[in-house]
């Protein structure tokens, strides 16, 4: 059993892509916030791992990393968790360590979530009225957000052979490689398939690039970058002021569920949400809603 550090971060790393099936991405990033730690507070044992050195980089995180400045509490977390999870793998293999849970995270303020009045969805989708190609794409890119609720990396992985066509279902890859099934409405579908129809490729990205010059290019698939622009821009075109995302369009399609009297762990399952936590912060911001409503359109007499 490997005890040098190198190699338990190698193989916990190797772990994270092959054993727990995350993505490449994640592990490089883990890869990063291992090394920040072990250059700055020079670990270079397991031993050296301690609260006392661990504290140490937190300050260093807080008041002296990036600009001089500290970064921001939420990455940080980033940072304490790859340090935790690297001493969970280490425990598992029996091997004498810092207790994982000695780790402990910075508490964040509670999340401002904007969401889409329905209203305001409609305004979004009739404002794309075009029928271009790739006007029939962003209308069927927005349409597919607000029915699945998908996550933007989820939207961009899809292929056009994806779309089941007499169940409405889609297979979508979320985090960890996990595969769960979500639900077109009629007419996301038409939507989705009407582009489909229109195009001459045969590329097999469900959404693709439409430029001049490109037909040669082997690979067209929308990258997520280019997608969060396509709704900014399309959002900015509608008149909508509020500062629209990707997530923005998750959240809404969450938020119209619970209010419409969806169970929350239903509502887990289509986000594909591994803790009913992460679901849990859609049912304080339906309250908030709901009570922003209220104050809108309920005037008692005096």
């Amino acid at each position: 059993m490997p005890t040098s550090l190198t190699d338990l971060k190698n193989n916990f790393l190797e772990n994270l892509e092959i054993g727990q099936g995350r993505s490449y991405k994640t592990a490089k990033n883990y890869d990063y916030y291992l090394k920040t730690f072990f250059d700055h507070e020079a670990i270079t044992r397991l031993e050296d791992i301690t609260i006392h050195t661990i504290r140490l980089f937190r300050r260093w995180l807080h008041e002296e990393a990036g600009s001089g400045s500290g970064v921001a509490l939420a990455t940080q977390n980033y940072y304490l968790i790859a340090i935790r999870q690297f001493l969970t793998y280490v425990t598992k293999q029996d091997i004498a360590c810092l207790a994982p849970d000695r780790v402990e995270l910075a508490k964040l303020p509670e999340r401002d979530i904007d969401v889409l009045y329905p209203e305001e969805i409609d305004l979004l989708l009739s404002s794309v009225i075009g029928t271009s190609l790739e006007d029939l794409r962003d209308y069927a890119l927005l349409t597919l957000l607000f029915s699945t609720g998908v996550r933007i990396s989820e939207a961009a992985q899809l292929d056009r052979d994806d779309i089941r066509e007499l169940t409405n279902e889609i297979p979508v890859r979320g985090k960890g490689n996990k595969i769960r099934v979500v639900f077109l409405s009629e007419s996301a579908k038409k939507a989705s398939l009407n582009y489909i129809s229109r195009r001459t490729d045969v590329d097999p990205a469900l959404f693709i690039r439409h430029k001049k010059n490109i037909g040669d290019q082997q690979d067209l698939r929308l990258s997520t970058r280019t997608m969060q622009r396509i709704i900014k821009r399309r959002s900015v075109n509608a008149g909508i002021t509020k500062d629209i995302t990707p997530h923005t369009l998750r959240h809404s399609f969450a938020t119209d569920l619970l209010q419409n009297g969806a169970d929350i762990r239903h509502v887990q399952q289509l986000l594909g949400h591994s803790s009913i936590t992460t679901t849990q912060i859609y049912t304080h911001l339906t309250d908030t809603h709901l009570k922003s409503i209220h104050d809108q359109y309920h005037h008692p007499k005096k």
